[in-house]
């Protein structure tokens, strides 16, 4: 395994790396981005995601434990100066890597069953709510998650990290409400809106049937379009005095009362 170096954060290589991390147009651009951390990393290649380059700082990552990977990618030694500044965490494994995006077209959802249960979220914007809402359907093991209106890009650190890397072991699509709606209803899949007005609780219906379940952001709640497309509107009741909880926790409780009816499978 050949090994290069690079010690000044003037590098060129460097400084492309660092507007990788920092800018969401430069990884639009270039359909490469960021991944920090051994089990971020692992996640992302057995979720068959291309991995292009490693980088490493010896005095926290052994040398040794590169030979987990291909022989075929670059792998650069970097010094504690570019590893500052590549580095998105404060504690980390010394190791980061560049990879290729996958394509999030929602017409690239492939479902192994008749009867998929499929969590969606509109217009979500906290990178660290989008990574909880990732950990819950990775838990969940979910068909799908779709992104309805995103307003980040999936590939923000932020969101790698906050999902501890379930960013790359779900399989999750994009696109507008619209044509989310539309998809749904072409494969037969009930809608179920987390949405107040009109709505039963949420443990009375029957998500056992093909089922997507839709949660928008506290602050807006779901769009109109939700309202009018969905088979029926679902709440979890309130008991204390604010009428609405964080929209990765509402997604977790709303996603295992369909698994539970499933039998977890």
């Amino acid at each position: 395994m050949s090994i290069k170096q690079i010690s000044s954060t003037q590098n060129p290589l460097i400084k492309h790396l660092v507007l990788l991390k920092d800018k969401s147009r430069e990884r639009k651009k270039t359909g490469t981005f960021i991944i920090e951390g051994e089990r971020e990393l692992q996640l992302a290649i057995k979720g068959h995601y291309s991995i292009e380059t490693i980088l490493f700082y010896p005095e926290i990552y052994d040398e040794k434990k590169l030979n987990q990977f291909s022989d075929d990618l670059d792998i650069i030694e970097i010094s504690k100066d570019v590893y500052q500044k590549l580095a998105h965490r404060d504690t980390t494994e010394g190791i980061i890597a560049v990879a290729k995006s996958k394509s999030n077209a929602i017409e690239n959802l492939n479902f192994n069953t008749k009867t998929p249960l499929v969590l969606i979220a509109e217009a979500p914007e906290k990178p660290g709510n989008i990574g909880a809402i990732l950990r819950t359907a990775d838990a969940a093991n979910v068909d799908a998650v779709i992104i309805a209106n995103p307003k980040t890009d999936l590939y923000n650190p932020n969101i790698i990290r906050s999902s501890v890397g379930c960013v790359f072991t779900n399989q999750i699509a994009t696109g507008t409400t619209t044509e989310i709606i539309t998809f749904l209803n072409q494969n037969n899949i009930a809608i179920y809106s987390a949405i107040l007005q009109d709505a039963v609780n949420y443990h009375e219906q029957d998500y056992t049937q093909a089922s997507a379940i839709v949660v928008g952001t506290e602050a807006d709640g779901l769009s109109q379009e939700w309202r009018d497309a969905s088979n029926q509107n679902i709440k979890i009741p309130m008991q204390g005095a604010i009428d609405s909880m964080n929209v990765s926790v509402a997604a977790g409780i709303l996603i295992f009362e369909a698994k539970r009816q499933r039998n977890f499978k």
